[in-house]
């Protein structure tokens, strides 16, 4: 299958924000159809994360959260085993859920509950069950890598390969949703813009790690374009 194209039919139409697309950019060297903008995403190169060794056959589950829909792909280097584009985007299910400031703890736990369905119906058992790594994309794992880190300015350098825990997204889901949307905006290391969505978004890639039966996921800073700048590169070797 190596040097084989895949390609994936992104079906929920307008749910694809520019981040959702970043994850198949970093993951897979992929490239936006630009004749058909948000309905397909062409796979160029297989591997989960071009970067990656490629003769480590580790299966990994790259997770992108973005405001209108969650991508999760599955797979190793050499091949993509699964692709889903759900439905549960920190945009829509802040507005379905979180209506109080702080939100109220029975608030936060309606989101998780469904977003673990959501996340555990679009993927089979067998498929989670057979990633043994995760990578987070976009604008939550890396917001969460930078406030670890207590970032100030951003380092993109510095948020790129951070590894985050589970006990330590769930650490910081509690931090975060203790807080108003303007202590939210005051953290070190948070673009004060995500502060009304980085709740959702912790307590997404928490699910996300559960969901999957992982303890922890390394953090990609990359986005589409240098997924496509991979791509050109292994066009020509």
């Amino acid at each position: 299958m190596a040097g084989q194209q895949a390609r994936v039919e992104a079906v929920a139409p307008l749910h694809l924000a520019e981040e959702g697309l970043a994850v198949l950019g970093v993951a897979h060297g992929a490239r936006r159809d630009r004749e058909r903008p948000l309905r397909a995403v062409r796979l160029q190169r297989p591997p989960v994360v071009a970067e990656r060794d490629p003769t480590d056959a580790t299966e990994v589950v790259v997770i992108d959260i973005g405001g209108g829909s969650t991508e999760l792909v599955v797979g190793r280097h050499g091949s993509v085993r699964f692709h889903t584009s759900t439905q549960a985007g920190v945009v829509r299910q802040s507005e379905r859920h979180l209506r109080h400031d702080p939100p109220d703890p029975g608030e936060l736990a309606e989101l998780r509950s469904e977003v673990r369905s959501i996340f555990e119906t679009a993927v089979p058992a067998e498929v989670r069950e057979g990633a043994r790594g995760a990578i987070a994309v976009a604008g939550t794992a890396t917001s969460l890598a930078s406030i670890d880190q207590k970032l100030d300015p951003y380092d993109p350098a510095r948020v790129h390969g951070h590894h985050l825990s589970l006990e330590r997204c769930s650490e910081l889901l509690g931090d975060l949703a203790g807080m108003t949307e303007d202590e939210r905006r005051a953290v070190t290391g948070l673009d004060p813009a995500r502060a009304p969505t980085i709740v959702a978004g912790t307590a997404f890639l928490v699910e996300a790690l559960e969901a999957f039966g992982l303890g922890s996921t390394d953090v990609s800073d990359h986005d589409i374009l240098r997924g496509a700048a991979l791509e050109a590169v292994h066009r020509r070797a």
